[in-house]
This record gives structure tokens, C-alpha cells and sequence, in this order.
């Protein structure tokens, strides 16, 4: 992850998330809309997760694609759950088995 990302918030559940996926291989950089995420030497495998609230589970946050389709509550319990989704979605993206560790 790029020192951006590490100066993130520590209250930022994008950082927790970021280093999860950083330590995945990914590469992980912090931007103003979020975290974009790569397959490193793949352009076509890439996105950007943001955190926002999802008005439909009680405005509680949630990372979210850049195609604003929700990934998973964001919160300890369920960062696995996240970071894995983000993996597995990039991995279909560049056929790259990497990308699933």
C-alpha cells in the first residue's frame, strides 16, 4: 500500500480493508474517492471501494464498488468477507489465480 494509504484515519474502515488487501498482493492506493485496488500489471482488473452509508441497512456503512454495488457491511466482523469479495471479483476481471490468495 502507497504512504497515502498509510496515513489513512485509523477510524477509517478503508484502511483496515486496504491492508488486508494489500497484503493480498494487490495494489492498494488511497484516493479522494476511495481505495483503487489493481491486479498488479493488469489494467483491466482494477476498481474503486468507497464507504458510505446504505440507507437500506439502517444508513449503517458499507463498502461499496465503483459501480455502486454494495460488498459488505463495514465493520471488523465482516472485513474477511469484504476483502475476499474484492479479490474474487478482480480475480474473474484477469483470470490471474494471484489474485485469490
Amino acid at each position: 500500500m502507497d504512504e497515502r494509504a498509510g496515513a489513512l484515519d485509523s477510524c477509517d474502515p478503508l484502511a483496515p480493508l486496504g491492508t488486508q488487501l494489500s497484503v493480498r498482493g494487490l495494489v492498494v492506493e488511497r484516493g479522494a474517492n476511495g481505495l483503487h485496488v489493481a491486479v498488479k500489471g493488469d489494467p483491466d482488473a482494477c476498481d474503486t471501494i468507497a464507504c458510505r452509508p446504505r440507507p437500506e441497512d439502517g444508513g449503517r456503512p458499507w463498502f461499496w464498488t465503483s459501480r455502486g454495488e454494495p460488498i459488505a457491511e463495514a465493520d471488523d466482523e465482516h472485513m474477511d468477507d469484504a476483502a475476499l469479495y474484492v479479490l474474487v471479483r478482480l480475480a474473474e476481471r484477469s483470470g490471474d489465480a494471484r489474485a485469490e490468495r
